[in-house]
């Protein structure tokens, strides 16, 4: 039964919803919606503990004006994972009742102007009731859950890298005690996700890819991911992917043009190869891990573009003074008619910079036009307070001169704290490439002369990037 007091409303034993003329409170319950405090410092994950009971506010309307009401009611409308916003009434089979965010919604003043004349309209009384909603682990956020696990007033982890059906989290020494859990939570809350792994060590081996420790799922590493339209596999536990560079990929492949070349010296599994060769251009790849190299292959083939991508798998530097020199002297023979743009790039944040040295007289013979020199694309992490100096000065130290005038630097992303990863983009001037000092007319300038010339060289580039980008 039902029992009334003065101003408030007792439930029996069997009743969960109550109705009362208004709540007595407008105060926000922040811990409304948080799991139930015992489950802190939890370390195994028990589903069972999160069972908790709240009182929302409800409005009772008639069954066949449900939908019609609930457009205008979106903002009021409880948003919450797995629970319906409008239930049967258990009083009355010829009603409805209609969850409402209790965040927003507290007595009838409430709602706003527009929500009241809806109510009005359809002859809704805005009475607010109260239900008693039991929630379980399914209805809370993987958020709410950390948060309420982990130790008060620590980080929590809600984000991770998506690859395929795995879900790569890079977690911090607080969080350790608590990995296997926080990896379950991540499979349970993520739909499509059925392994998580944690990275156990920096990417500082010659193949780019890192142990990996799996916190929860399954073992398998076999993965398939979809980017700019573009289908590649891999086995993620031996090869370097990063889904944060698919923005980065995009902004590459948009500068080349049909019938541009490529030289991609550390490759991965394609992402820069692959778009860049559907573009109708000609792409040397290579990378030394034979890993890479080995799904690099299967992926050109899998993205139908294996006759226009010539895959290698060596050294950085002996790609550089091998197969790119060799086809550099070939390219920048041809007439200037049939000379493609030649763009080199080079995505080895940690360790890319280095092989600018190789470029260093790296042709023999007469240079050939600045117009046609190679443009270098090369990527650096950065801890400086001006990072893009400290890139700018770095590459041309490796190449013994200044590219304070004749590049520009990208910042590609923030990879931690006062940790950026940029790109800087330059032509190779022809002094740096050509080991003969034989100069054409063009190269018997004095230097401040042949300086000018470059930057403005670079400059119509860099203007025509701007276009295309």
């Amino acid at each position: 039964m039902l029992l009334e007091a003065p101003g408030i409303f007792l439930l029996g034993q069997r009743k969960r919803f109550s109705t009362m003329p208004e709540l007595e409170t407008h105060k926000r319950d922040s811990e409304l919606f948080s799991p139930p405090s015992d489950v802190r410092g939890m370390t195994k994950l028990d589903r069972t503990a999160f069972k908790k009971t709240v009182n929302i506010p409800v409005l009772k309307v008639r069954k066949e004006i449900v939908n019609k009401l609930m457009r205008s009611l979106k903002r009021a409308a409880l948003q919450r994972p797995g629970i319906r916003r409008v239930i049967e009434d258990p009083e009355d089979k010829e009603s409805r009742l209609i969850m409402l965010d209790p965040y927003k919604i507290f007595t009838h003043d409430s709602f706003e102007k527009a929500e009241l004349s809806v109510l009005e309209q359809l002859n809704v009384s805005p009475q607010i009731s109260t239900y008693n909603l039991e929630l379980t682990y399914e209805n809370f956020k993987s958020e709410e859950i950390l948060r309420a696990v982990l130790p008060e007033g620590q980080e929590v982890t809600s984000g991770f890298s998506r690859v395929g059906h795995i879900a790569h989290l890079n977690l911090r020494d607080h969080q350790l005690p608590f990995k296997h859990l926080i990896g379950q939570v991540m499979i349970d809350k993520n739909p499509g996700i059925t392994s998580a792994v944690n990275k156990i060590n920096n990417i500082d081996n010659m193949y780019r890819n890192f142990q990996m420790e799996v916190l929860s799922g399954e073992q398998n590493m076999m993965t398939k991911v979809r980017e700019n339209n573009y289908t590649y596999e891999f086995d993620f536990s031996k090869v370097y992917w990063n889904p944060r560079l698919s923005t980065e990929h995009s902004r590459i492949t948009e500068l080349l043009k049909p019938g541009d070349v490529l030289f991609d010296v550390f490759a991965g599994v394609g992402p820069f190869a692959i778009p860049v060769a559907k573009k109708n251009c000609t792409v040397f790849a290579n990378d030394l891990n034979p890993e890479s190299h080995k799904w690099l292959l299967y992926n050109c083939k899998l993205n139908k573009v294996d006759q226009k991508v010539k895959v290698f798998n060596l050294d950085g530097k002996d790609f550089l003074q091998g197969p790119v020199k060799e086809e550099l002297m070939q390219l920048l023979g041809l007439s200037k008619e049939r000379k493609p743009s030649v763009h080199v790039v080079m995505n080895l944040p940690a360790k890319a910079i280095e092989f600018l040295s190789a470029f260093k007289w790296l042709l023999d013979g007469q240079p050939c036009s600045s117009e046609f020199l190679p443009i270098v694309h090369c990527y650096s992490f950065s801890k400086d307070a001006n990072p893009a100096e400290d890139v700018r000065q770095r590459a041309g130290a490796m190449l013994g001169i200044s590219l304070e005038a004749c590049s520009s630097v990208h910042l590609v992303r923030n990879v931690a704290p006062n940790k950026e990863m940029l790109c800087i983009t330059f032509q190779i001037p022809a002094a740096v490439l050509y080991k003969n000092q034989t100069r054409n007319p063009e190269n018997h300038e004095d230097p401040p002369l042949k300086r000018q010339r470059t930057a403005e060289a670079f400059s119509d580039e860099k203007t025509q990037i701007a276009s295309n980008t």
